[in-house]
């Protein structure tokens, strides 16, 4: 049967982290709390339990998760190359609303779908969802949510979806905003693309165009011109 702890409260956040980590460790899903909307996490790591992930979604493989990491040398670990548009990016954005695709590591083992090569990653900006991976590692994490249906800001609507195939559900209130992550493509400014090569924006949320604009200038592709 699926655990609510209540991470308002001290004593059930000491114990809501302690039965995530658990949970994780035994390739189980758990619902926690962002900075932006809530998601549903698993061991990035583990195949089976990322499989997991995405048939509690109803998702395919087409669709793999993004990865959640606490900090700057997670993404260097977990990445081919970082390049220093994108490291102003993460100076300027993170911890926070803003999702970067790069070209996965090559001698990372593990499966988390369809992914071209590449990795999402993102650092969210909140402590206790920091201090969780800090302690289990980067986790897969993808809205809590059915695919098709909107992105839970509470955890009663992440439960109402998701129910028992989640193990454990960390609630922390309301969402602060309900938007969800930008997400930017910079494999280009990795992989050979001659000196065309831009930052794409894939999916627009908490952090704006011009906020993008503003740190990275001309690097940033230009939006498709009205049919």
């Amino acid at each position: 049967m699926s655990s609510v702890f209540d991470c308002r409260d001290a004593d059930q956040l000491l114990t809501g982290l302690r039965h995530a980590r658990q949970a994780i460790s035994r390739g189980e899903l758990i619902v926690l709390p962002t900075d932006t909307v809530y998601g549903v996490g698993a061991d990035a790591f583990n195949p089976a339990a990322v499989q997991r992930l995405l048939d509690a979604k109803g998702r395919g493989r087409n669709q793999p998760p993004p990865v959640l990491v606490p900090g700057r040398a997670t993404l260097t670990a977990l990445t081919e190359s970082v390049p220093e548009p994108v490291e102003r990016l993460v100076e300027e954005f993170w911890p926070g609303g803003l999702t970067i695709v790069l070209p996965a590591q090559p001698s990372l083992m593990w499966d988390l779908g369809d992914t071209q090569g590449t990795v999402a990653v993102r650092m969210p900006d909140l402590h206790a969802t920091l201090e969780l991976l800090e302690e289990t590692g980067p986790l897969a994490v993808s809205s809590a949510n059915l695919t098709g249906r909107d992105a839970a800001i509470a955890v009663t609507a992440a439960k109402q979806m998701l129910g028992e195939s989640v193990s454990v559900y960390l609630d922390n209130g309301p969402s602060a905003t309900g938007i969800a992550s930008t997400i930017v493509d910079a494999t280009s400014l990795v992989r050979p693309g001659g000196e065309d090569a831009k930052v794409r924006i894939l999916r627009l949320g908490a952090v704006s165009r011009d906020e993008l604009q503003r740190v990275l200038g001309d690097i940033l592709e230009a939006p498709d011109e009205p049919a």
